[in-house]
């Protein structure tokens, strides 16, 4: 009998979906499973799914183990979870865990590498996926964690892990000599808390938005200027790297007509209108690469205290930047996904659904 449940999404349209239920299977040993119990949902979200093919996105929780044609993909979350049977030492029932989720009501994972800090998924069809995805950090052994700010990492950490990453190359290069950086979609968590790391460190930071979120921007108090994207004349020809954070054909073209030379570096760090940008751009920035250049000059403890120092500052602020709407099911997971796919959700709001 089913006994659990799986929200899926056509690959090929992403605003079909389809909720089914799923049985959870026994476990082996060497096994655990986890309850999936409070997530989020933001543009990241819609941007694993546009990659899907291209980035493997889709490989991490394959649909038809859970009975889903190839046709439908299970989008990846980040939110908490609960251990609700082990076989693994170390891995005890009822302990928290953040990290990578299915859409779904349930996960089994292959913990390795368990510590106290948790623990990453051995699991087959992911050992050769980007490794930061397999991580699951237990709450107790997580300097970044504190259980009222539970929603703040649900929405911002992987964008913020970005966020300190992309900052972090960027300085790491000497801010590529220049005198402003240019960020587009500057009202998306993802950009103002880059801009949050980069801010007063040199260079001045410009945001780039649309003509609705400009009192918005403005008001994170992380940009030196904030300009909408038809008045990019106003730029002036300072020498200046853009992180595009929109994949916008447009803005880019004006860019580089307006900047020529004094363009010095034009770097694709996502996207959140679904039209992807790296081949347009002149080089794409991923994080995992970064973490693991700082993984060899920091270690691995080097580079968990400087990140959980830099949570601490932002998360410190960004709480009077969002307003958290909660939903709770399956149900509500489904109309989160749409909302956010479709771009109805304002910058401020951050969508979190207890399942």
């Amino acid at each position: 009998m089913p006994d659990s449940w799986t929200f899926a999404v056509a690959r090929d349209d992403l605003g079909r979906t389809t909720l089914a239920e799923t049985s959870t299977p026994a476990l082996v040993d060497g096994e655990a499973l986890l309850r999936v119990d409070r997530v989020g949902l933001t543009a990241n979200n819609v941007t694993y799914a546009v990659l899907g093919e291209s980035m493997r996105y889709w490989q991490f929780f394959p649909g038809e183990p859970r009975g889903l044609g190839p046709e439908w993909g299970l989008p990846p979350l980040w939110g908490f979870a609960e251990v609700v049977e082990s076989t693994v030492a170390g891995v005890d029932k009822g302990q928290r865990v953040y990290g990578y989720l299915p859409p779904a009501g349930h996960l089994v994972v292959r913990p390795d590498r368990v510590d106290s800090t948790g623990f990453r998924d051995a699991t087959e069809h992911r050992a050769d996926l980007p490794s930061p995805y397999n991580a699951y950090r237990s709450v107790t052994g997580d300097a970044a964690y504190r259980a009222d700010q539970e929603d703040l990492l649900i929405l911002f950490r992987p964008l913020f892990f970005t966020s300190f990453m992309l900052a972090d190359q960027v300085a790491d290069n000497g801010f590529y000599r220049a005198d402003q950086l240019i960020l587009s979609s500057a009202s998306s968590k993802t950009a103002y808390a880059a801009a949050f790391e980069l801010h007063g460190r040199g260079p001045g930071i410009v945001g780039l938005t649309s003509p609705g979120n400009v009192a918005f921007t403005e008001s994170l108090g992380c940009y030196d200027t904030v300009l909408t994207y038809d008045a990019v004349e106003d730029l002036g020809t300072k020498s200046s790297v853009y992180l595009d954070l929109s994949g916008a054909p447009d803005t880019r073209a004006a860019l580089r007509a307006r900047l020529g030379d004094h363009l010095v570096r034009d770097i694709a760090v996502g996207l959140t209108n679904r039209i992807p940008n790296a081949d347009a751009a002149g080089e794409v920035f991923f994080a995992p690469v970064q973490m693991r250049k700082r993984r060899q000059d920091w270690g691995r403890d080097g580079l968990d205290e400087r990140f959980a120092e830099a949570w601490k500052r932002f998360a410190a602020v960004a709480g009077q930047w969002l307003d958290v709407r909660a939903g709770a099911g399956p149900e509500d997971l489904r109309r989160a996904w749409l909302e956010v796919l479709d771009g109805r959700t304002p910058p401020r709001v951050g969508q979190v659904v207890q399942l």
